[in-house]
Order: structure tokens, then sequence, then C-alpha cells
């Protein structure tokens, strides 16, 4: 007999996945050129040139069974020096090689984390709006992921509301910084409020209150923009890293998990991902892109073009009548809609075959998201449907 959870999320899929297909069939009868698909955060920009040189040669130069062969547990001791030695330079806090574990990209590091320091039952608390697959992730823990409501203001941090929301159930707080959908920064004074409350209610509640900051945007950030590092504010955090959009290497499936050293117990958490490795299948990441980003630390592909969209779209969407809070960081941008029922407004959009996400997913009714990692020529090739579809569609 199949699993009926599983056979329940067949009718349950990513709306985001969903729109995409779509823009891919679109594009197919009419020229995917012709279809403006802002759906799916796939990095549009290349990969680094020292990323492919460093491939090569190591492919032309380096034994086979090092390049192939299984990685230890917990990650190739070199690079997971190499992380760490980058991450003490660049924060100040001394990382070790014993606090970092290899991942398969951030969702395996969140993987790891969750398992962590949440048993079955127990809650972690994230933030709306928030990336929609932390409900499978989390709830397929066996955890329970509860959603904080968002400040539709700034998109920081509901403080009011969250700690109604805590509990001596709470065993930690997911957060995404810089975020998607909102594209917003955490402030240094949201984060350093957000450690006081950690750090009372986990003595309130005789146990620690893990932060996980899940951090795949970190460093697509925009000029101007203070991107505080999330593990200089409180010591009990666990950064989730993927190196897929700062490096435009999705598909390579690499990131890490780094435990702050001033966490007591540090270095048995990374020793204990190696175990939950064994239960999970997210064990021995490849070999070959683990010592290619070690040789790339500090490196990122020209993440320039995002910041140029992001102003082309905040000023037309402005100009034509949209609330919109100004992305910080990421390639999103999350305006609200001009009619409460974000998804009839999608819906209505794909009319003018524009593919764009409502933010009901993402537990913002009324908003929605555009992914502007597309060419910067389509972008501006998109707007006169844009100003086509408010105008016939709601007057705008």
């Amino acid at each position: 007999m199949l699993v009926q959870k599983y056979k329940d999320m067949l009718s349950a899929k990513s709306v985001i996945r969903q729109l995409s297909e779509f823009a891919t069939a679109r594009g197919a009868e009419i020229g995917y050129e012709n279809v403006f698909d802002y759906s799916l955060g796939n990095p549009s920009v290349p990969t680094p040139r020292e990323v492919t040189d460093a491939m090569v040669r190591m492919l032309r130069e380096e034994d086979p069974m090092t390049l192939h062969g299984y990685s230890p547990s917990l990650g190739i001791p070199s690079v997971r020096k190499a992380i760490a030695d980058y991450l003490k330079e660049r924060t100040g806090l001394p990382y070790g090689m014993e606090h970092i574990f290899m991942a398969s990209g951030a969702a395996g590091a969140l993987a790891h984390a969750f398992r962590l320091v949440a048993e079955p039952g127990d809650e972690i608390l994230t933030f709306a709006p928030f990336f929609p697959e932390y409900h499978p992730y989390v709830d397929l823990s066996g955890a329970v992921l509860k959603v904080v409501p968002p400040d539709t203001e700034s998109f920081q941090i509901h403080f009011e509301a969250f700690e109604r929301m805590l509990s001596p159930k709470t065993m930690a707080v997911l957060i995404n910084t810089p975020n998607n959908p909102s594209g917003v920064v955490y402030s240094a004074d949201t984060l350093r409020k957000l450690a006081d409350v950690l750090k009372r209610r986990s003595e309130e509640y005789g146990h620690i209150i893990y932060l996980i900051s899940d951090e795949p945007y970190r460093e697509i950030v925009f000029t101007g923009v203070d991107s505080p590092w999330v593990s200089s504010f409180y010591d009990n955090t666990i950064l989730c890293y993927s190196y897929s959009k700062s490096l435009s290497l999705p598909g390579e499936r690499i990131g890490y998990v780094a435990v702050n050293p001033a966490c007591g117990d540090a270095v048995d958490m990374i020793q204990m991902c190696g175990q939950i490795s064994r239960g999970i299948g997210h064990n021995c990441p490849p070999s070959l892109i683990q010592l290619t980003v070690a040789e790339v630390q500090g490196k990122t592909a020209d993440l320039s073009v995002y910041e140029i969209n992001r102003d082309i779209l905040y000023k037309e969407l402005t100009e034509l009548g949209f609330t919109c809070v100004k992305p910080g960081g990421t390639f999103y941008i999350f305006p609200k809609a001009p009619e409460e029922d974000a998804k009839a407004f999608c819906q209505k959009a794909l009319r003018y075959d524009l593919v764009l996400v409502p933010g009901d997913t993402f537990g913002c009714p009324g908003y929605f998201r555009m992914a502007y990692c597309i060419d910067t020529e389509k972008v501006k090739r998109s707007l006169p449907a844009l100003r086509k579809f408010v105008k016939e569609e709601y007057s705008m």
C-alpha cells in the first residue's frame, strides 16, 4: 500500500513549479522569448570563469578517485577547512573545520538542521513571507512549522505576533535574510531584538531555542544596504548556506551547515549531522564540486544584473500605483496586488503572458512575487505587457 501523505502531496504541488511548467508550455506555442516568466528563482548569470577553470584543471590533473570517489560523511576535510578559514576571516568568529558540515545545497543543510534540534511534535517558527518549501522540509521531519504573520509595512519581523506564538514547544526559529520572496534584508536592529527575545525565552523555558539562518541569497545585496552577519548576534545559530545563487550553481547541489563556534554543542552537532545523513540520504555531496568551491571562496558570479532589474521593476511598479517594499537583495520583488485575491490577479496576468506567483503560497495573501532573474532586455520588453494588463483589468 502506498504511503498516503505522499499521495496527498500530489494534489498540492508547488505553485511556483506549476507556473514555470505553464510558461514552458506557452513558450513552445509562441516562443519563450514572448513569455514574461517571473515564476522561478533560477539564476540567470553565468557561473564565474574561476569555477570552470578549477573544474577543468582538476579533471585534467587530479586523481580520478579523489574527484569521483565518496567523500567522508562530514565532507572533505580540506574543503571544510577552506570554508571555515573564509568564514573566520569574514566574520571574526573562530570557525574551524569542526564547525562545518558539507550538504547538498541549502535544502540538504536545512534537512540536517531541523533534525539536530527538533523531535517529532516540536515546533519550529518562521516568519511570513516565507519560502513555501519550508512546510514539507519541516513537516516531513516530524516537527511542526508555525508561521508568524507578516509586518507588511516593512517585512521585518512582527515581534508582537512572534512573542505570542513562542511556547515551551518552540525548539528553533527559522529565518531567511535576504528574504525570498520579499527581497528584504533584516536590519541589525531586527536581529538584535530577535536575539534578545530568544535569549530571554530560552532562559524562561529552560532549553535553548536555536536560530536556523537560511542564507542562499547572502551575497545578493544591493548598493547601500547593510546585510549583517546573523551568527554574530546569537551564539546558538545554525547557518545553512548554498552556492546555488552566489556562484550560479543550482544544479550542482552544494552547500553547508556552519554552527556558530560559541554554541556549546557545536562540535557534537556537526558530528550528529553525519549520523542524520544515514537516515535521510543527503550524505556525501559530490567530491568534485566540493573541491571546486573550496578553490573559489569569496568569489561570486556577476550579480549586478539583479540590481539593475530591481531598479527597473521597482520604478515601473510604483509609478503604476503598486504598493511595494523596495528589495534590498535577492532577485525577487513582492508587490501588493490591486485586488484582495492575488490568485485571481495572477490568473488574469497569464492572459498577457505575464507569469507571476500569488503570495498565498508564501503566507501573504494579497501579494505576488516576481523573480527577476531574467535578462534585462526581457524585463524591459515585459513592461508594455504589464502596463496593458493593469490598465485593461484595473484601470491603473
